[in-house]
């Protein structure tokens, strides 16, 4: 009796663990599977409408998509990319509405198709690597690969990337009807009189209201009253700028663009690639976009000419921080604090993902799962051979497309054994929150949160918030024995936080920094937190 229900229990865990699998598998953007999309249009000569529409516009030529053997009719479709678009060529990127007709037509929820040729990227793994190494700290579409066919022919291998559309804010943000921005990278062809020439999104400050015209695309019905504060503030009253922005996620996203030598962005040349989402709160956030150029596919940062190999490798962690024309860089930077927390997030991506070498386990992985594939592809630029080496070895005589791990493993050494990184960032340990006193039969109607912080701390300060949607608040932690904190100088930094309006739990996060660096309790704080309710702590 014991055996048999021994063994229902196990088939009934077995058959949880087989169900939650498969419900990962069938994610339309599992990184670990081959999306099958197959389209069908009435006309024969398609190629010449869809060069057309995307000449004059964004028009949408009507289809028949068959997307893994499930049927959608009447979808929209178009190129898409205002820089990779080629008239004529035989593998153009493209842009699926399955809403076109039918509002409520989606698959998965997901309304909207991106389809990636993956230009300048011999590797085809940039964009999937990139946009799962963003995800682990700031808001970032998921991406995976499809197999594309139209009128039955191959049409070949691409990178399926997430759009930044309503589902995603509302995922993400909680929200969509806010002020809601994208970089115009066309800037500059039609630049207003006493405007100036080619900002793109650098976020400079104009006075007058139509210079942004060109430079940002509005996707919501409104915001740009929004937009130019943002731009005055940042610009005119750094200090008071997190009324406007979302800093943390900002110092992410510039962190992330220069780990990885994504130049194709706010860091690089003209300012691009990436959009502005305002949130509830009234704070911006950024949103990295179209990541096929990052890895030093593209050279330029916008001052003299296209870097050289070595030079992409040892790319200042704090390039741009003495131009004004990167206020993003340049004003949050200068602010003590933020470039310490700028610094420590850059610290914080190479441990995770470049010193340990899973960077380079997962871009093995994944090209191996696309090498047939990639190698049946009618229309691709680049040779299965170029595959084969991309990871090891400049490909092209031209552009010059350094191999991934031929950068970023002289870049890990070279960020590591920076003067600025090189020295440890604190360490946060033994994070609790105080209940009752054993036997005791007092109440415990406060939340006293301690932790141990080693390596010569600073500052340690308490993020926490009352309820789930609320702002985090700021207050100090300190080691003096008079804050539920043990002895002076202990080592055990203590704070309490007193509820002002009958609420029972507490989300919060500990930062903690020296001299140099800053650490946070716990690390993954931009998706988790600690958290205690007064009911657990008086049990």
């Amino acid at each position: 009796m014991k055996i048999n229900i021994l063994f229902t229990l196990l088939s009934f865990l077995f058959s949880l663990g087989l169900g939650a699998q498969d419900e990962v598998n069938s994610d339309f953007y599992n990184v670990n599977t081959l999306q099958d999309i197959n389209i069908t249009f009435a006309q024969e000569n398609w190629e010449e409408l869809l060069d057309s529409l995307r000449y004059n516009g964004n028009g949408l030529l009507l289809s028949k998509v068959e997307i893994n053997g499930q049927t959608y009719e009447n979808v929209g479709v178009r190129y898409r990319g205002s820089k990779s678009f080629r008239p004529g060529s035989k593998r153009n990127a493209l842009h699926l509405k399955l809403n076109y007709i039918n509002k409520s037509q989606s698959i998965q929820g997901y309304k909207t198709i991106k389809l990636s040729n993956a230009l300048r990227d011999p590797s085809m793994i940039r964009e999937v690597l990139s946009y799962e190494i963003a995800r682990n700290y700031m808001p970032a579409p998921k991406a995976n690969y499809a197999n594309v066919k139209v009128n039955g022919e191959i049409y070949g291998l691409f990178v399926n990337v997430e759009a930044i559309s309503d589902r995603f804010l509302n995922n993400q943000f909680g929200s969509s009807e806010n002020a809601f921005f994208k970089i115009n990278q066309n800037a500059g062809d039609d630049t207003p009189s006493g405007c100036r020439n080619k900002i793109y999104g650098s976020l400079e400050y104009e006075d007058d209201a139509s210079c942004y015209l060109n430079n940002f695309e509005m996707i919501s019905d409104e915001g740009w009253d929004d937009l130019i504060e943002l731009t005055r503030i940042l610009n005119e009253q750094p200090n008071e700028i997190e009324k406007v922005l979302n800093v943390d996620r900002t110092l992410w996203m510039l962190a992330f663009n220069n780990v990885l030598v994504n130049l194709s962005s706010y860091t690089g040349q003209n300012s691009v690639n990436y959009y502005l989402y305002r949130d509830d709160s009234g704070q911006f956030s950024p949103i990295v976009w179209d990541l096929n150029l990052s890895f030093g596919s593209l050279k330029n940062t916008g001052v003299g000419s296209d870097l050289k190999l070595r030079q992409l490798q040892n790319l200042d962690p704090l390039l741009h921080i003495d131009n004004p024309t990167k206020p993003l860089i340049h004003n949050l930077l200068k602010v003590e604090d933020y470039k310490k927390i700028y610094l420590s997030h850059l610290r914080t991506i190479v441990k995770d993902h470049f010193k340990n070498g899973s960077y380079e386990k997962k871009a093995r992985a994944y090209q191996d799962l696309i090498r047939e594939d990639f190698g049946k592809d009618p229309g691709q630029r680049y040779k299965a051979s170029d595959l084969a080496v991309s990871l090891t070895k400049t490909i092209g005589k031209r552009s010059k497309i350094p191999g991934i791990i031929e950068l970023m493993e002289k870049r890990t050494n070279y960020l590591y054994k920076h003067s600025k990184l090189k020295v440890l960032p604190p360490e946060i340990s033994e994070v609790q929150v105080m209940g009752r006193a054993k036997f005791s039969s007092e109440k415990v109607n406060a939340f006293k949160v301690t932790a141990k912080v080693d390596r010569f701390p600073k500052k340690v300060k308490l993020m926490y918030r009352l309820g789930s949607n609320d702002i985090f608040k700021s207050i100090s932690m300190m080691d003096d024995g008079k804050n539920n904190d043990g002895e002076p100088k202990d080592g055990i930094f203590g704070a309490t936080v007193n509820p002002l309006n009958g609420e029972s739990s507490i989300q919060y996060y500990i930062i903690a920094e020296n001299a140099t660096l800053i650490e946070y309790s716990p690390t993954n704080y931009m998706w988790d937190v600690h958290s205690a309710t007064l009911e657990a702590l008086n049990k």
